[in-house]
């Protein structure tokens, strides 16, 4: 019987899926359940127990227990031949090329028995002055490296390992000059580091006093690359698979904070090995399924803000991410360890919302009062909104902060969205078309639209208006003195401007006068009526001023002194009696 056959006639398929997937009777010899490969809510997942083979009819992926690890953990077929080896107790050999990584695995792995056995002492009382039980420090596998050049390495040369397979797996440092080799860790407590699967890349080590540097890690190495690693990940998978919705990782600095976050009952804690969070990350994380990060850092409101403003845009555009802190201005281990652990829960149920900080981060930067503003905002957000999965509460957040900001209508950014050849540009007519209500732009469109109805209301116009539309801006300036509609026309052809002129002309004209009297009708209809509607819209171009300021006093009163307060009441009540003058000049007129 060949390794694949033994390890199936020893492994029952329902077991190892069903370590990923909630299954569920659903007949004879078949379990059902939700693809852990596509988003669903309605389980298409379903295991032939009888046949040993998987199939979904969402997404059509299917195959035996060896083609699901592969493809759920993202292995090679060997790895996930010898990762269900060793759960079934079969012996795999290892083929041509491959001996080199599992060997760092196993001296990675006599390393781990070194440091574990030279815990009690130091290491133990330093880890038990900081809380953490006997469990917790069997479960982390934590141990000590004795002060001392070469203890490893003699232990190493009596078990017949080589120098440089300790060099090769970051366990020993050399001496360019000299040649020398000595232990790379010595006087320092000592953190097993494990990849997602639990295989054992690497250490972190800390001093016991003030020494540098404070912490100390493998360095890259055939199996260790930091910026793939979470510390605590394969732990806090344990807890991802237990829960029923979508799992969320907290973020930490720290080996420590993990450590007693995790012991705390924060089953999700994991922390980055001196690095932000990376799109390796993100690949990663997304393929366990985790939906949401938050990042509990040791800074102030400032510091939060600046690593949302860093956040690597694959992580950004995977995953809900906060970043929190503990409000007392401890780290997370030293919160727990003082008895605090409410503070943290409070912290992890708050935080800055990185959807929400970028919405207002580029409302800040553009402003979201002029046409030029919402464009830049609305093509910076596009990225992430334009995943319309119904699944992707994320895109959906960002698109409803985007609707508010922007005082637009849900259904008509989705539209735009979702049609690839409007979204590659954003034109000042696809703008307003999103509109949900009539803003000062929207006047001035319309009091450009009057005047290509008839270029001679333009002597109405004192010149001095401050148009926040820009193309209306570009357009009345270079109207001046032009006699007819198509005059104008013909000053942007071939330009931008051409398409909104046309629209806007053709709005202006009423589509059924088709006869000659109904044209001429409409024509007196227009002459009696144009000039009464320049009037009427520089009268509410007014009024969206007047109003403008007193949103801006309004929103400068809370911070202002007593004194400057009850002067900036004045100003809103005389702005506001200002407005009601307005309306009743556009009610006589």
């Amino acid at each position: 019987m060949g390794s694949k056959e033994e390890i199936r006639s020893r492994l029952e398929i329902s077991d190892v899926i069903g370590e990923y997937v909630q299954l569920t009777p659903a007949g004879r010899g078949r379990l059902k359940g939700l693809c852990p490969f596509h988003k669903e809510k309605t389980p298409s997942f379903q295991v032939d127990t009888e046949q040993g083979y998987f199939y979904c009819f969402g997404c059509k992926a299917g195959g035996d227990m060896f083609s699901f690890v592969q493809r759920v953990e993202n292995l090679s077929f060997g790895d996930a031949m010898r990762k269900l080896a060793d759960k079934a107790g079969v012996t795999v050999e290892t083929r041509y090329g491959e001996k080199s990584s599992r060997d760092l695995y196993d001296v990675n792995r006599f390393a781990l028995e070194y440091f574990r056995e030279h815990l009690p002492g130091p290491g133990l009382e330093y880890f038990q002055r900081r809380g953490l039980t006997d469990h917790t420090i069997e479960r982390f596998e934590l141990g000590y490296a004795p002060d001392g050049w070469d203890g490893l390495l003699k232990r190493a040369r009596a078990r017949g390992l080589s120098e440089r397979q300790l060099l090769e797996a970051g366990l020993l440092s050399e001496n360019v000059e000299s040649g020398r080799v000595y232990d790379r860790f010595r006087g320092r407590v000592m953190f097993p580091i494990r990849d997602h699967l639990g295989r054992l890349v690497g250490f972190g080590g800390r001093v016991l006093g003030d020494e540098k540097p404070k912490y100390l890690n493998t360095p890259e190495t055939e199996v260790f690359h930091k910026g793939e690693l979470l510390y605590g990940l394969n732990l806090a998978r344990e807890g991802m698979r237990d829960q029923t919705s979508a799992p969320e990782l907290v973020v930490v600095e720290g080996y420590m904070d993990v450590i007693a976050m995790q012991q705390a009952g924060f089953s999700g804690a994991v922390a980055t090995l001196g690095t932000a969070l990376t799109a390796e990350h993100a690949t990663l994380l997304s393929r366990l399924g985790v939906s949401s990060l938050s990042l509990m850092f040791d800074r102030d409101e400032a510091g939060l803000k600046a690593t949302l403003s860093g956040l690597d845009q694959v992580v950004g555009a995977s995953f809900r991410v906060r970043a929190t802190s503990v409000p007392s201005g401890k780290d997370p281990a030293d919160a727990i360890m003082s008895g605090d652990i409410e503070a943290v829960r409070r912290a992890l149920a708050s935080g800055i919302d990185e959807i929400r900080f970028q919405v207002d981060a580029l409302v800040r930067q553009h402003g979201s009062s002029t046409t030029e503003g919402k464009r830049k905002i609305l093509m910076a957000l596009l990225p992430r909104m334009q995943n319309l999965d119904p699944t992707d509460d994320g895109a959906k957040e960002m698109r409803r902060l985007a609707c508010d900001a922007l005082d637009m209508e849900p259904a008509r950014l989705v539209e735009w969205i979702a049609s690839k050849a409007r979204r590659k540009t954003l034109s000042d007519t696809q703008l307003v078309g999103m509109s949900s209500s009539r803003s000062e732009e929207d006047h001035e469109l319309a009091l450009l639209r009057q005047i290509l109805v008839n270029p001679n209301l333009l002597a109405k116009l004192d010149g001095q208006t401050p148009w926040r539309n820009q193309t209306v801006g570009k357009v009345m300036l270079a109207a001046q003195g032009a006699s007819s509609p198509d005059a104008i026309l013909e000053l942007f052809r071939g330009q931008p401007e051409e398409q909104l002129l046309i629209r806007l002309m053709f709005e202006g004209r009423d589509p059924g006068a088709h006869s000659r009297a109904a044209a001429e009708a409409y024509q007196q209809k227009v002459g009696g009526y144009a000039a009464a509607a320049v009037d009427d819209i520089q009268v509410g171009l007014t009024i969206d001023s007047l109003r403008s300021e007193v949103e801006l006093l309004k929103a400068q009163i809370s911070s202002a002194a007593p004194a400057e307060q009850l002067t900036m009441l004045r100003q809103i009540q005389e702005l506001q009696r200002a407005i009601e003058a307005e309306k009743r000049t556009r009610r006589s007129s």
